[in-house]
Formats: C-alpha cells, structure tokens, sequence
C-alpha cells in the first residue's frame, strides 16, 4: 500500500491529559508498542492520539474528564505529523472554565476538528468495542459512523446535525407545534437523514468489497458479511435520493401522531442497524463465540484500514488497545504482518514485552510505567 499517502508522528506531547502532568515520545517507526501494567496509562497515551482527529476520541469521554485529577483542569496534546515530506505540528485541549476543545495547526487556531482529517485518518480497536456484536444497536451505528467518517469527513457533522433536527421535531411534537414549523423541520430531517442513509450505504457497499478482496490473502481471521439493514433501508430500497427524501417527509407527517405519543420518531435511519454475520459459517457475529467475535472484528478493522486508504488516498494511523493479549503466536505473527504491510504507523498495547517478539526488527517499544515512558526498543535503544 506504499502508493497511499501515509502520515506519521515523528513526536507527541501530553500536557494535564489523564494520568500525565507531562509526557513526550520521539517516534521514528511505523510498528509502535506500549507496555505495561495495567492502569500504567497506556490507553491513556491511545486515547490521546485519537483526539487529533475528528470526534470525541475512543473513549467517547466528556472533555473535561480527560485533565489530569490534580491538574488546573486544561490539557492539550500535541503532535508533529510527518507527511508528504513535510512535517506539520497539530494539537488539540480544552482550557479549564472554557467552552469546547480548541484545535491548531501550525500555531494557529481553526475551526471545527474535522480540518484534522487533512493531516491524519486515525482508526482504532479497543476492548469496550469487543461488545459491539451483541450490544444495542447504537453502539454499531456509531461505529459504522466512524467508520464513514474516515473516507467521508463531511460524515460526522451531517450525523450530529441529523440527530439535532431530530431532536428538534420530538420536541416541536411535544409542544404542539404548527404544521408549518413541522414541515420545514421534516423536510431537514428528510434530506439530512437520507444523506446519512445513503453514505453509511456506500461505505458497506466498498466494505464488502474490500472484505471479499482480502479473501484470497488467506489471513488467519474469519471474514464477515456486513449490511445495513433497517425499516427505512427496506422501505426506500431501489429509489433514488430525492425519491428518498419524498418518502421519508410523508412518513414523518403520517406518524406525526403515533411519534408524538411515543414521545420519539419510529422510524427513520437513526434506528437502523450494522448486519454482520460470519461468512463462512452463515452464523450471526452476535451467536459466534468470543474468540471468534474478536477475531471478526480485527478483520472488519483491516479491511477498513486498507478502504480508508484507497478512498482517502492517505493510509491511516491505527491504535489497537490490547489487541494481542487473545491471539495465539501464529496469529499474532500474522497480524503483524499485516499491519506492516499496510504501510501506515500503528500503535499497539499489551502488559507483556514478550507479545511483541513477532514486531519487525524496525519496531520501537516503550515501557509505561509511573506516569513515564522509556524506549526498550528501537533506535534510541543502545
């Protein structure tokens, strides 16, 4: 994949971010581990990166929950993003008592976190996702969001706006509301619901395809059959957008009184759901064993890596939170090779040094331990 754009931090700095009062890495390899103990703060460090991309970072954490417990209840993280030959410094933090989080590149303030998206796209596995095949379904909206959102940055602010105009009709539905006021607003909800619609469409349409692509690679990992599947999909199936949009108004309008008893609307897109079965079982993810939903998911998350990159045409930057601690040696060494092959910088954590024996030669590893960092491995390494 080395035809893509590929980022790569070449240095990060925390600053009151969890655990850390202060922490800088020098980075200078593609293949990146953290151990240690558990609690040490590696996830933390994780966490940190994601927040220099568009969204809420990996835990989905409120703002201020991520300053450090005895700072002044600011934090920043800072990055230098090698790329295109150039490097760029990008950062991101709250100020304590301020509103939002600030976002800057080369020392200047810009507006909105998606400008990020032009310097890295960051992907992320991590255990709370171990879940996501038997969980609500909302938890597999919002990850196929993410996923949409690393090939499509417009993505993410037309979800927020959609569940905003949402929000607005049950609320207007509840007052009592004209039918003027609840036409225009239905008529929002309509385009802005079958844009999501259609976009979360396309990217498990590409995803598909990507998976039945990387059939023929005989990696260790069952591949998945996914789909978008929902009361709204079933119903527009087969009409073009504005025919969607039509359908959804009247919709709207005709459920106004069954959603306004209900207290919430009925149908819609904000209620379908990410499909995916194990494809060579016909089985369900959600009825596959533990082992096997892990297994699923790291090549749901490969698939999408090498997607982000031909759509993008940037590789991204993956973290992946304790996702060899389950594999077993062979498999471990294949997905290592895997990573490597992407051509992308990934970092990885684990509580045992020994996890990553399999790593290229190349590979740094950092030991987390009392709220400091110290390279075992790599070029620093003497």
């Amino acid at each position: 994949m080395t035809e893509f754009r590929t980022a790569q931090l070449t240095r990060l700095s925390l600053t009151g971010f969890r655990n850390y009062a202060a922490l800088t890495l020098t980075l200078s390899a593609n293949m990146v581990a953290l151990v240690g103990p558990n609690g040490a703060g590696k996830t933390n460090i994780l966490e940190a990166i994601s927040f220099l991309t568009a969204g809420r970072g990996l835990r989905r954490a409120a703002l201020a929950d991520a300053a450090r417990k005895d700072g002044d209840g600011s934090w920043s993280v800072a990055a230098t993003v090698l790329l295109d030959g150039m490097e760029t410094r990008i950062g991101t933090g709250i100020t304590a008592g301020a509103g939002g989080r600030k976002v800057r590149v080369d020392g200047v303030e810009v507006r909105g976190s998606e400008n990020l998206l032009d310097y890295m796209r960051i992907l992320w596995l991590v255990p709370a996702m171990d879940g996501l095949f038997t969980g609500p379904g909302s938890d597999r909206r919002r990850f196929l969001d993410r996923l949409t959102l690393a090939i499509d940055p417009s993505h993410g602010r037309r979800v927020g706006d959609f569940e905003n105009a949402l929000r607005q009709r049950n609320r207007l539905l509840d007052q009592g509301g004209s039918d003027a006021y609840l036409n225009a607003l239905e008529q929002q909800v309509a385009e802005l619901g079958t844009a999501v619609s259609i976009a979360r469409a396309e990217t498990v349409g590409l995803l598909s395809r990507m998976i039945a692509n990387q059939a023929a690679e005989d990696l260790p990992f069952p591949h998945a059959a996914v789909a978008l599947e929902g009361d709204f999909e079933a119903e527009t199936a087969g009409l073009s957008a504005a025919d969607r949009e039509d359908h959804y108004r009247q919709m709207l309008r005709d459920g106004r009184a069954r959603d306004r008893a209900a207290g919430r609307t009925l149908n819609g897109p904000h209620l379908s759901d990410l499909k995916v079965l194990h494809a060579a079982k016909e089985m369900p993810a959600a009825q596959s064993s533990t082992g096997e939903q892990k297994a699923l998911l790291i090549g749901l998350i490969l698939a999408h890596a090498e997607l982000t990159a031909k759509v993008s045409g940037m590789t991204p930057v993956l973290l992946l939170d304790e996702v060899a601690a389950h594999l077993d040696s062979n498999r471990r060494a294949a997905l290592f090779v895997k990573l490597n092959s992407l051509g992308g910088q990934v970092f990885m954590t684990g509580t045992d040094e020994a996890l990553f024996e399999a790593l290229p030669a190349a590979a740094q590893v950092f030991e987390i331990r009392d709220n400091a960092a110290r390279e075992i491995r790599g070029a620093q390494t003497p």
